[in-house]
């Protein structure tokens, strides 16, 4: 599981995480055009007077199409890997960079792409995003080797970080005040919903074979639905623009960007080629390049990120805890999803529904702990999901260690349900809490940053659990580094909620937990 656990948009009461790291749109300056072949008046999201904007539930199905393209797609390669590998070859790094390939592009691509949508128009972003990721998925289809597929698959997630924050940032413009929220109020069950199909449609597809495509198929579903977004935004999405908005930072992208790819690519590769030295030099110079980001962020007159941010003690802290919480579960996710197929030889359609229990588990725990627990324990709710999940961990490593190769998915079931029930009890109230320590004006900038982080702590999980995974098979067989890649993951369970004391004890009055 990895970017479908990708938080949703923040409510009326903060701003939306769509307004990326990048800075916020501010609704109340957003000029809104109709779209071609719309008519009627519009309204922006901050209750301004007039007429509702007439086809805003419409732009609405199409915006929650993009993202559940996006999500699914950020997790199905964890099923279908094996079987890719299996037909196109390659190394057991290429699995890796199908999954970090995406993901890393996307967290780069949020920083860029939000404020970029301010300055030429959110739905011609929207409709350049939908259509990319589109032929991207039918590349994706069609490819015939490993590096063409991992290309498309960097594609589809920059592609998909051009289209996400555009739709977020429109349904504030076209949606009154007093509907904002239920729109909103979507995007929770529509997640929840593509983290329980995604490794089930994967399987089922893969299972199916239909037209003998295999694997291939996981893909090419995204055409006609790619093609229903286009057709939406087309028709019905109005162009959204913010006057005044500022230009984008072109160079600190590119330190920011040249930095991830500096930490990333060895992480994955050095395992591989023997850990060469200059894999070694370039997480080093990462350090470096990351620190010159910093440097010139500061000294920006229109920064990426708002350095202000980093000034809060809590908000820090909540960078700390996203990252170290996502990137154990991304890799954790990827190794889990590997052993089933490749060391208990699972059909791809039974690994998918070994993941059912976990994401039924977030189904249980995420309502839980944002109708309920959050409200009333604030940052203690969130502790005890970490908890819950950590304890839960171990629970895998003790039935790995019981039934060892031959586990079945029944054997799985209490840990992996444990742990998406602690998973579900992060997901609802962590940013909420970390946004506490933020003001309302920097809420957009802030919220965006710890998207992309996810995004960001998902790709080094994969690259770094998932290294560690595959340098132990050829000594410890799959049973013996799953086990040891679940105890890694623990320890960062661990840190996680260890630093969980430094975030605000709970979140801001009037702000509805995700």
């Amino acid at each position: 599981m990895s970017t479908s656990t990708t938080t949703p948009p923040e409510p009326p009461a903060t701003q939306t995480a769509a307004s990326t790291a990048t800075g916020e749109t501010n609704a109340t300056q957003a000029t809104t055009k109709t779209a071609p072949g719309a008519t009627g008046p519009t309204t922006t999201s901050n209750g301004t007077s007039g007429t509702p904007y007439k086809w805003r539930w419409i732009v609405l199905a199409t915006v929650l199409i993009a993202e559940i393209m996006d999500l699914v797609d950020a997790t199905i390669v964890n099923i279908a890997a094996p079987s890719i590998r299996a037909e196109l070859g390659g190394s057991e790094s290429a699995m890796q960079w199908m999954l970090a390939g995406y993901t890393l592009a996307f967290a780069i691509g949020l920083i860029s792409f939000g404020r970029l949508g301010d300055l030429v128009g959110r739905r011609r972003l929207f409709l350049i995003g939908a259509v990319g990721f589109t032929v991207a998925s039918a590349v994706c289809g069609f490819a015939t080797s490993p590096e063409l597929l991992i290309g498309s698959r960097v594609a589809q997630g920059l592609l998909g970080a051009v289209m996400i924050p555009q739709g977020f940032a429109i349904l504030k413009a076209v949606f009154p005040a007093e509907e904002i929220g239920k729109a909103f109020a979507m995007f929770g069950p529509v997640m929840g919903l593509s983290a329980v199909a995604g490794p089930i449609i994967a399987g089922v597809l893969i299972d199916a074979n239909w037209f003998d495509a295999g694997w291939r198929m996981i893909f090419f579903i995204n055409v006609p639905i790619g093609i229903a977004a286009l057709v939406g935004a087309l028709r019905f999405m109005p162009e959204v623009k913010t006057p005044g908005a500022s230009r984008l930072d072109t160079a600190g992208v590119v330190l920011v960007s040249l930095a991830s790819g500096l930490l990333i690519y060895p992480l994955v590769q050095g395992r591989e080629l023997g850990w060469p030295a200059w894999s070694i030099l370039m997480m080093v110079g990462s350090v470096g390049v990351f620190a010159l980001f910093g440097w010139r962020e500061r000294r920006s007159g229109n920064p990426v990120i708002d350095p202000s941010l980093f000034r809060s003690r809590g908000y820090v802290a909540g960078l700390a805890v996203i990252t170290t919480f996502f990137l154990a579960m991304s890799g954790f996710m990827l190794v889990f999803n590997l052993f089933t197929q490749l060391g208990l030889h699972y059909s791809p359609l039974k690994a998918g529904l070994a993941m059912v229990p976990f994401s039924l588990g977030i189904a249980i725990g995420a309502p839980l702990s944002g109708g309920l627990l959050a409200p009333k324990f604030g940052r203690k709710a969130l502790q005890l999901g970490v908890a819950v999940m950590t304890v839960a961990m171990g629970g895998v490593w003790l039935t790995l260690h019981t039934y060892g190769d031959a586990t079945t998915i029944w054997n799985l079931v209490p840990a992996t349900l444990a742990t998406g029930i602690g998973a579900g009890l992060v997901f609802a109230p962590l940013f909420d809490i970390i946004l506490a320590s933020i003001d309302d004006r920097a809420a957009g900038s802030a919220s965006g940053v710890l998207t992309a982080m996810q995004q960001f702590g998902g790709a080094i999980g994969v690259a770094v659990i998932g290294t560690i995974f595959f340098q132990l098979l050829p000594a410890h067989a799959f049973l013996g580094a799953t086990k040891t890649a679940v105890l890694v993951a623990i320890g960062m369970f661990l840190v996680s909620l260890a630093v969980t004391w430094l975030l605000p004890k709970r979140a801001r009055e009037g702000t509805p937990a995700h």
